[in-house]
């Protein structure tokens, strides 16, 4: 055995892999990763944002003694010094540039001059900030202490703190920018294996919420990566007006990087076993009980619901995760056995590839996980486009998703105007599109994105129709009528706005206005609140011109909520609870979807009458009868045109695999395993065929 050359072979340590990313910041984390497994760490020697990025090799910061000793101070000796000097960089370079909003990572040098470091741990790097101590930072920056100040008190409680004053600067400079967390000082990652002595402390919310006025992220390929885009929008707390986030919209850039993340994970998801995604959203749905109160709140706080309602939407959305976990399995393929002779036929649901979403602001977190879990557990990607008035619940989502394990680049969501859903819509790579609009804003979606092939589905936003019978039951229909009008501050898509009397309506005026008067308006935070604000102060404005333009016509005002005081909220989009009586269908009120606390009612003289009423407005997507009349609710559900019908409950929020739009329309909702899965189907024959020379083979004839 040759001990000189085994000692002098150094153990070989490799480059990464080159290839695409989503982010810059996807890419540099991948190479530190790679780096640590293999012993090295990786620095970034230049960078020009947006452009390109070098990343090199960084040696530990140890150097040698520069101190000349006189004695073997020879050129000789100078060149050896000079050879082995860790003065001397590592010749290790890669390279990252941005191309098509993607960036492409190439190797130019992937050779070292050095061994690997035994203890990453002892790396300068490892021994940055913790959590605590920049906390310690933020408080003493305040209170005017230098950065010499603040690390000699850091050290009187950690000796052992290797960082410099010029560290201390960088930090407070991000905290200038809003950071606040140990990661975002981080150069190194944990060592990925059991034997690792080097752990990254995890953060326990993310960054981008502790910030005083949260700029939401986009979402791609498993990190939060803040938008470069200047136009932001401003998500306002209804009840307060305080801002509760800022929001960037997002560049066409970013888009494609979110599609093309989309795009490189759908592959290996496919090919994921469908009891492994569906454990995944089993998963997913656990956590999401487990934040119920955390989404509950997040909603009440964006949109203005009330908790009661908030938690309804938490738990609607449940519902539609139980459908998930058990879709992929409940809905297989068909198998017909000797079609012919020897002949199987079989059909197969295989996934689309790349499937998109886009959100309404009432219902954030229903329609959210109405779309991307029926669609991820069928094997497709997703982009879900938030809604501009209340993006934290899908962040939210997004958080708990990647904590389930649902693999980087699986869901993505961004945030955007027209231009983000012209893009979505114009993108070949997206195979599906699943909005929650209106019917107007669903046939754009569809006129823009259909001619190329691209399925669009459309959850349609509207109004309810309740038809009140004289023989209906008083107390139970009026509970009824007060808690889907009123509570729900009229904004849901199937809240009633329009109640037709058959009769006369008199009777039931003064005990709706008593319940009414009854509820309490204040701020949906508020645990014991039963209306709360609507979502902006220009629909506030909106609804309180449309119920003028009512009285105007010849309408009656019973009950005015317009000028409603509530106190300790001096500032909120409040309506209380308004009641107008002896509307007809020529008045602005009726015509137009008000989307508050607004009931109107009506009179007919027959149920033909309203039928007919129902059938011709239209916004209507769900109407409802009450009666003690079999043959009255037999003749109201034959007759009426809508998409839901209720008999004796309320039109409730309609679940993934119900149609939830206009019979007519052109892309009702469709059962998930239809709408997210394309069929394929397969014949096969496996006959022993006989040799050339004998008879032919067997074909399949019509």
């Amino acid at each position: 055995m040759d001990l000189q050359s085994s000692e002098s072979t150094e153990p070989q340590m490799l480059p990464p892999r080159p290839g695409r990313f989503a982010s810059r910041d996807q890419m540099i984390e991948h190479v530190g990763d790679f780096g640590v497994s293999q012993g090295y760490v990786v620095t970034i020697k230049h960078s020009k944002k947006d452009i390109y990025v070098l990343l090199g090799c960084d040696r530990g910061g140890k150097y040698r003694d520069r101190r000349k000793n006189p004695e073997t101070d020879s050129a000789e000796s100078s060149r050896t010094q000079k050879s082995r000097s860790r003065r001397t960089n590592c010749q290790f370079e890669l390279y990252g540039r941005k191309e098509d909003g993607v960036w492409v990572l190439s190797v130019r040098n992937g050779t070292h001059n050095h061994e690997p470091m035994k203890d990453l741990s002892e790396h300068p790097a490892c021994r940055r900030f913790k959590d605590d101590e920049i906390l310690q930072i933020k408080e003493m920056t305040e209170a005017g202490l230098k950065p010499r100040q603040i690390l000699k008190r850091l050290r009187k409680k950690n000796p052992e703190l290797l960082s410099t004053p010029k560290q201390v600067y960088n930090v407070k400079a991000k905290l200038r920018s809003g950071v606040v967390t140990a990661q975002k000082f981080k150069c190194l990652r944990p060592l990925k294996g059991p034997n690792s002595s080097f752990q990254t402390p995890a953060a326990t919310e993310a960054t981008w919420r502790q910030r005083l006025f949260p700029r939401v992220p986009n979402f791609i390929e498993g990190s939060f990566l803040d938008s470069q885009s200047s136009a932001t929008i401003d998500v306002i707390n209804p009840a307060n007006q305080q801002v509760v986030y800022i929001l960037p919209i997002t560049t066409i850039a970013e888009l494609k990087a979110a599609v093309f993340a989309a795009k490189r994970a759908f592959d290996s998801w496919r090919n994921t076993p469908v009891l492994t995604r569906q454990r995944i959203i089993l998963k997913f749905r656990e956590l999401i009980h487990r934040d119920k109160d955390k989404l509950a709140s997040s909603i009440a706080r964006e949109v203005g619901k009330t908790l009661k309602n908030s938690y309804r939407d938490v738990y609607s959305g449940l519902e539609a995760l139980d459908l998930a976990c058990d879709a992929a399995t409940s809905d297989m393929g068909q198998f017909v056995s000797s079609v012919a002779n020897g002949v199987d036929v079989y059909s197969i649901r295989e996934p689309l590839g790349v499937c998109a979403g886009m959100c309404l602001s009432n219902l954030s977190a229903i329609i959210a996980l109405w779309m991307f879990p029926l669609a991820v557990v069928y094997g497709n990607t997703f982009i879900l486009k938030s809604s501009l008035k209340d993006p934290g619940v899908c962040m939210m989502l997004a958080e708990l998703a990647s904590e389930a394990g649902l693999p980087n680049g699986v869901l993505n969501i961004v945030h955007g105007t027209d231009d983000i859903v012209n893009a979505i819509c114009d993108d070949d790579d997206v195979k599906a599109i699943s909005v929650a609009a209106s019917k107007t804003y669903g046939m754009y979606v569809f006129s823009r994105a259909s001619p190329k092939g691209t399925r669009v589905q459309n959850y349609t936003e509207g109004s309810s129709h309740v038809v009140v019978m004289p023989d209906a039951n008083v107390d139970y229909t009026l509970n009824v009528l007060v808690g889907v009008a009123f509570r729900a501050e009229g904004e849901r898509c199937f809240a009633v706005n329009t109640v037709i009397f058959v009769g006369d309506s008199k009777s039931w005026e003064s005990k709706l206005v008593e319940r009414a008067i009854a509820l309490k308006v204040t701020a949906g935070t508020e645990p014991d609140a039963d209306v709360g604000p609507v979502i902006s102060k220009q629909e506030k404005e909106r609804i309180c011109k449309v119920i003028q333009s009512g009285i105007e016509k010849g309408a009656r005002l019973i009950l005015d909520g317009r000028n409603i005081v509530v106190p300790g909220y001096p500032h909120g989009n409040f309506i209380g609870p308004t009641i107008i009586c002896d509307v007809t269908t020529d008045m602005g009120c009726y015509q137009e979807k008000i989307f508050g606390p607004v009931i109107m009612c009506m009179q007919v003289k027959s149920l033909e009458e309203a039928i007919n009423l129902v059938n011709e407005c239209r916004h209507s997507n769900g109407a409802s009868i009450f009666t003690t009349s079999g043959a009255s609710a037999r003749k109201f559900q034959i007759s009426i045109e809508t998409g839901q019908i209720g008999i004796n409950v309320p039109v409730s929020v309609p679940m993934p695999f119900i149609s939830s739009t206009h019979p007519e329309a052109s892309f009702p909702g469709q059962a998930g395993s239809q709408f997210f899965t394309k069929t394929k189907t397969v014949r096969q024959q496996w006959n022993e065929f006989p040799m050339e020379e004998e008879a032919g083979v067997p074909i399949l004839m019509d």
